[in-house]
């Protein structure tokens, strides 16, 4: 059989026999590679799916790589998905996701694998050590309570060559130049927080990092300290001189000069990576941008200066703003922003959770209800918020579960039923509206697509597709006082038109206003985004900030690549496979997908009662109370007239008895069983899943046809 695009191959780890196995990647092909092939993966070796503690041996975790992998497809060639049950959420943990860049990906489709699917739980800490097919299980005892760039330097001291030292290097068997190569291997590890099971991260190289879901703490109840990969092989594209072409295309066409930074383009999507996004960054400090492998749009910092140059994402946003109450000088902001942003890395945390956990928790030490003398005990130094010393030390007592550390392990929600603290939940005081997950930012009171979309799946729905496109160009046209480069109605229209084939050209799916809120529009634009997603970006692992491409202002008809046909998503993926799908087509694999993650939430124990908001999302106005990273929000709404215009939306939340309406809908349009939001088995035999109806049905869970 033919395997572009793909390795050939999955990797079975027994964790706790210590064997490992070669799985053929032919039967899973149809779920595209990353979350599809993740989803399927767990679905077939997961032997109890009603788990909802990803801590349990059972549980199984997977890591996926997809076609584009290894290639030149334009930030598409170096993401990994990371699927299993996770940890931290409420009220029950949920299967999830999530991803990191850089390129563990690459190097694991070189080696010869497609993803890496790990079952059980060692009896002592180990390690993997992959080379090409060698496969090896390590003792990780040494490594044991190693922060994560340590635990890299001694794997890499371990397996690569070291000048004037010997080491027990071992020939790669290759057809390429003998399987000799420069590269270090390509490693993924916990740090000490995901060893003792706290709610932790996945680490990376420096910089990558998978968060959400807690997969960390799964590793580290696992045993498991790292997964390191070495290859040296190649991955084979259908279509060499097309792929080549079509990037040539997408640079010309799509993407800003890094010399020439334009912030007014962020439009553009693809040209945005000039700008090198850090959140809390010493603006004094000249700056380069850096990408994961075969970005042409890096979103990341290099400093003149050097100083954690690999910091420049979501864990340097969550310190900033307590470091300002310390220091005026911007640098010196900048730099305990960036050393706060290291140790996190370091320790190996999901910082996203920290953006609502870490003002809650100020809160109650400014209320006297945590602290020395609070009923909530705490010895940590919390006037000396904003300064390096104290985020050192809040890590610390989570990796090691002391002071509130060992209430904080579970999850910011579980610390928060155990202290008896639901009023902040009805007040707002804690910001987490959805699967005890932090706000993001993008308040589900004004963007309502993000808002939606998350408590229809499992997790913060991080899914920037509209919010890059319809948010983000107004509101830094208004923070930086530079004029609007697209005007609402052009804007709108150029979305709507990529909405096949649920709302193509229906413009009524981005307005904002009070009005439609709850309307079938909004909801078939969730429908899109989520089956988008589930495939596009999250099975063939195009970068969620990068794609899709609506509309591009660096372009003279501000056309996008999005679904084009010189740089479309099915551009890339008929020159890498050799398979002509249509941009359609790939949204329908990713309702596919999406429904069989559905199926695992349902045997978890999910009914449409636990998809709801936290109570102050009904109750408090986002205006004047929580507007997370951003002072306002922009969003297109049309006038009386019919006339597109940005207006802000604000003082407003939601309505229960609507949202309950606004899901009736939704789950119509799924064709799903609206009393409990259980797939039927008509909708999963149309989409040739009769064997999810047959499971379902076997559990007592199927949906009744309407």
């Amino acid at each position: 059989m033919k395997n572009d695009g793909w390795a050939g191959h999955i990797l079975l780890l027994d964790l706790t026999r210590l064997k490992a196995k070669a799985i053929s990647t032919e039967k899973y092909k149809r779920w595209g590679g990353g979350h599809g092939l993740g989803t399927a993966l767990f679905w077939d070796y997961c032997e109890d799916k009603t788990l909802t503690d990803g801590r349990d041996p059972r549980n199984v975790c997977v890591l996926s790589a997809s076609p584009f992998c290894g290639t030149l497809v334009p930030s598409g060639g170096g993401r990994t998905e990371v699927t299993g049950i996770g940890t931290g959420q409420w009220p029950l943990s949920w299967y999830t996701r999530s991803n990191f860049g850089g390129r563990f990906s690459s190097m694991m489709k070189y080696a010869g694998w497609d993803a890496i699917v790990i079952i059980g739980k060692a009896e002592h800490p180990v390690w993997v050590d992959i080379r090409n097919g060698d496969v090896a299980f390590m003792d990780a005892r040494t490594l044991w309570g190693k922060d994560t760039e340590e635990t890299q330097q001694q794997v890499w001291a371990k397996i690569g060559m070291r000048r004037g030292t010997k080491s027990d290097w071992k020939l790669l068997r290759s057809t390429i130049d003998a399987g000799r190569t420069t590269q270090k291997p390509s490693l993924l590890s916990i740090g000490p927080i995901g060893e003792n099971s706290v709610h932790g991260a996945l680490i990376h190289d420096a910089g990558n990092g998978a968060g959400q879901g807690g997969f960390g703490s799964v590793w580290g109840s696992k045993n498991l300290k790292a997964v390191s990969i070495l290859g040296t092989g190649a991955v084979h594209v259908a279509d060499p001189a097309g792929l080549i072409q079509a990037r040539f295309n997408t640079q010309e066409k799509y993407v800003d000069d890094p010399d020439k930074p334009d912030l007014t383009s962020w439009g553009g999507l693809l040209g945005m990576g000039a700008i090198t996004v850090a959140f809390e960054t010493p603006p004094t400090h000249k700056r380069r941008p850096q990408a994961c492998q075969s970005c042409i749009g890096g979103c990341r910092t290099r400093y003149e200066n050097g100083k954690h140059n690999e910091q420049s994402c979501q864990e340097t946003a969550w310190y900033g703003a307590f470091a300002r109450r310390f220091y005026k000088d911007p640098t010196d902001i900048g730099n305990a922003n960036l050393d706060a942003a290291r140790a996190a890395g370091l320790y190996g945390i999901n910082t996203y959770g920290l953006n609502s956990a870490l003002p809650w928790l100020e809160y109650l030490y400014h209320e006297d209800i945590l602290g020395p003398k609070g009923k909530i005990k705490s010895e940590l130094p919390w006037d000396q918020l904003g300064r390096p010393e104290f985020a050192e030390a809040f890590l610390d007592c989570i990796a090691k579960r002391t002071d509130i550390g060992a209430d904080l392990a579970d999850g910011y929600m579980h610390a928060l039923h155990r202290w008896g603290r639901e009023e902040d939940l009805e007040s707002g005081m804690a910001d987490f509206p959805y699967w005890g997950m932090a706000n993001h930012g993008y308040d589900p009171r004004s963007e309502l697509e993000w808002g939606y979309g998350t408590i229809m799946s499992d997790r913060d729905f991080n899914s920037h597709d509209i919010n890059l496109h319809l948010f983000w160009l107004p509101f830094l046209a208004a923070v930086k006082a530079k004029p609007m480069r697209i005007e609402a109605e052009r804007a709108v229209e150029f979305v709507a038109e990529r909405l096949g084939p649920y709302a193509k050209g229906r413009t009524e799916c981005l307005d904002y206003r009070d009005s439609n809120m709850y309307s079938e529009p909004i909801a078939q634009l969730v429908r899109w985004m989520l089956h988008y997603g589930r495939f596009w970006k999250n099975s063939c692992g195009l970068c969620d900030f990068k794609w899709a491409n609506f509309f591009n202002t660096n372009t003279k008809d501000n056309w996008g690549a999005t679904g084009s046909e010189d740089a479309g998503e099915q551009v890339w993926w008929r020159v890498v496979t050799g398979e002509d799908m249509s941009f359609e087509d790939g949204i329908e694999r990713g309702r596919q997908i999406y429904n069989l993650d559905n199926a695992i939430w349902v045997l978890q124990g999910r009914q449409r009662d636990l998809c709801k908001f936290a109570p102050y999302i009904y109750k408090k106005d986002v205006k004047g109370f929580n507007l997370g990273m951003f002072p306002f929000f922009f969003w297109p709404t049309p006038d009386e007239n019919g006339k597109w215009e940005y207006r802000e939306i604000g003082s407003r939340h939601l309505d229960e008895a609507k949202v309950e309406e606004w899901k009736n809908t939704f789950y119509g349009l799924e064709g799903w069983d609206a009393k409990t939001g259980w797939p039927t088995r008509s909708t999963l035999e149309t989409m040739d899943m009769a064997f999810v109806a047959d499971e379902l049905a076997a559990a007592g869970k199927l949906g009744e046809e309407s």
